[in-house]
């Protein structure tokens, strides 16, 4: 095989230790942030600040992605969700995924605090070590709450967004920040129920395992039910119409029918299509946001 041909493969793989899905979702809820710090149409200067944000929490954010892939390797490898990985394969050594992300935080965060503002390149950090350290390394083998407590560096997207145009970080930003970390627990946990098996021949003290299937169930219902209260916030505090508030009832209800039945009467099948709809939830949700910006 020649290089021309190799370079390809090895940009995939590259690319997948970024975990893209997942970065699209954390760069459109930062996007989000962005949109809804600037009352109005934003102007060119502020367009500008926006592109230079989302492409600086984009390296960052990815770079947590391989730094994770590498810490997990071996636990990835025992996964059938996660041992196509090219960390968790052997295709990509410890030292290549080290220094990519490294480079790509690197940066990720240089672009931040000289194009933004230090405050957003300084909580961007943060979010990558509270991600990549604490989560990653720590909770996640420690705890069955680890999705509980890490769930706050996948929440801060949007408060990220904020501070990248405002400079501060404002209520506003702690209520898209409340949302996302109460949606987190009833997403993962709808995936770790029919992951259950995986999870316990990697040795992670995942809620399903650790304290079986009918609490989880129980847990995940509770959640979305909180959810709900949470959703409706923007509404209350004034930061959306009732466009925004039709949306989020309708959707969380949606959220917490489906967990009701899941804790009726569990099927692989039925905790599948509650994790499917928890991203059109979060998705849905925040693109009610953004139109609801504009249009009132």
């Amino acid at each position: 095989m020649t290089a021309a041909t190799a370079s390809p493969s090895v940009w995939r793989q590259y690319n997948a230790l970024t975990k893209p899905r997942v970065i699209q979702l954390i760069v459109f809820c930062a996007l989000i942030g962005m949109v809804l710090a600037v009352p109005g149409v934003p102007r060119l200067p502020e367009v500008l600040l926006g592109f230079w944000a989302c492409l600086g929490i984009w390296l960052v954010a990815a770079a947590a992605a391989a730094f994770n892939c590498l810490v997990e390797k071996t636990i990835d490898a025992k996964m059938k969700r996660t041992a196509w990985r090219p960390t968790a394969k052997g295709e990509l050594s410890d030292r290549q995924a080290l220094l990519f992300s490294a480079a790509l935080c690197a940066v990720g965060s240089a672009i931040l605090y000289l194009m933004v503002n230090p405050l957003t390149m300084w909580l961007t950090f943060a979010t990558f070590v509270g991600y990549a350290i604490i989560y990653t390394v720590i909770l996640k083998p420690l705890t069955p709450q680890n999705i509980v407590i890490g769930g706050a560096s996948g929440a801060m997207p949007p408060v990220l967004g904020w501070a990248a145009m405002t400079g501060d970080v404002g209520p506003e930003a702690l209520i898209l920040f409340l949302i996302i970390f109460l949606w987190t627990p009833p997403h993962f946990w709808a995936l770790a129920l029919y992951r259950v098996e995986d999870y316990r021949k990697s040795g992670l003290p995942m809620l399903p395992v650790t304290h079986g299937n009918e609490f989880t169930r129980l847990q995940i219902l509770l959640y979305t039910v909180v959810l709900m209260a949470a959703c409706l916030m923007p509404f209350v505090y004034g930061m959306s119409s009732w466009l925004y508030l039709i949306v989020a009832v309708v959707l969380s209800i949606g959220f917490i029918a489906y967990a009701v039945a899941l804790f009726r009467a569990y099927s692989d099948e039925l905790a599948r299509k509650t994790f499917r709809f928890s991203l059109i939830h979060l998705s849905a949700l925040f693109a009610a946001l953004l139109v609801d910006h504009y249009l009132f």
